[in-house]
């Protein structure tokens, strides 16, 4: 599929229309390629406003790219016949989409692309007055046939080996709290800082989305961005860490392949963290 075809036309058309209805650029993105792959998903599209702004507004990866790689989680899980296979996919899918998402934006960082710090009232409204909000609607439009094209060639890229279980830390500590086949696979792509990039930790994200996906389940309505459980997983987190955040930071290393990744996690890497975040 070529990214001039006509659904990613009018996925790309109402996309600031879309983003205004749901509120969070991590949601628009899980339910812009939920549409496109023709599965949407309500409430664990609904769950992913807690990686908005980076992260719980953090200032870390672009709510965009979280919510994208949860899709294309998503869509590897009904496509590959294992699910080692399709966590594979599913990092390799979000390593091209990151990849196409810096080529436009020069950086993954939500903190340099809105100039905002969302802590800070004082920079959130320098952030709405100045218009700069504008410029998140305006990539948020102009991505998204990029960003479809590049899913679709990560979801089609078979060349990867498949390294046995475990293959991702988020699936893993998802694992741990609960999660189904299907949702391990959602966010196996947040691996190693999300495709393996090294930069905020992948499995905290994945605790969090749980958390708000369960948060989600119980309640009808609201926005799981003011999830207090969510944010009880991120104190927990920074505790356990030292405040560290960074992948390459916590690890001590930049992943090289998903099989190098795979390794570690089986070695015990990080095998006390995902405790911690699991049971927090």
């Amino acid at each position: 599929m070529k990214s001039d075809s006509i659904v990613t036309k009018v996925a790309q058309k109402d996309i600031k229309k879309t983003f205004r209805k749901l509120g969070t650029c991590s949601r628009t993105y899980f339910h812009v390629l939920n549409r496109e792959f023709g599965h949407p998903k309500e409430n664990e599209e609904r769950a992913a406003d807690a990686l908005a702004g980076g992260i719980l507004q953090k200032g870390h990866q672009c709510g965009m790219l979280w919510g994208a790689s949860m899709a294309v989680g998503a869509e590897a899980y009904r496509r590959c016949e294992t699910i080692e296979k399709a966590m594979t996919v599913a990092i390799k899918a979000t390593q091209y989409m990151l990849a196409s998402f810096i080529e436009r934006e020069k950086t993954s960082s939500c903190r340099e692309i809105t100039h905002c710090d969302f802590s800070n009232k004082l920079s959130y409204a320098k952030y709405m007055v100045s218009g700069r909000f504008l410029h998140c609607f305006n990539l948020a439009e102009k991505w998204a046939p990029e960003a479809i094209q590049s899913a679709i060639e990560g979801l089609s890229d078979q060349e990867t080996h498949i390294p046995q279980m475990p293959v991702s830390c988020a699936s893993e500590v998802a694992r741990k709290m609960g999660a189904s086949d299907e949702e391990m696979v959602m966010v196996a792509g947040f691996a190693g800082g999300l495709g393996l990039s090294g930069n905020a930790c992948g499995a905290l994200s994945a605790a969090i989305w749980m958390k708000s996906l369960a948060w989600c389940r119980e309640q009808a309505e609201g926005m799981a961005l003011k999830n207090t459980d969510a944010a009880l997983v991120y104190e927990v987190f920074q505790k356990a860490t030292d405040s560290k955040i960074l992948c390459s930071d916590i690890t001590g290393q930049q992943f090289q392949s998903i099989e190098a990744h795979a390794k570690f996690i089986k070695n015990g890497g990080c095998k006390s963290l995902m405790r911690v975040l699991a049971q927090s």
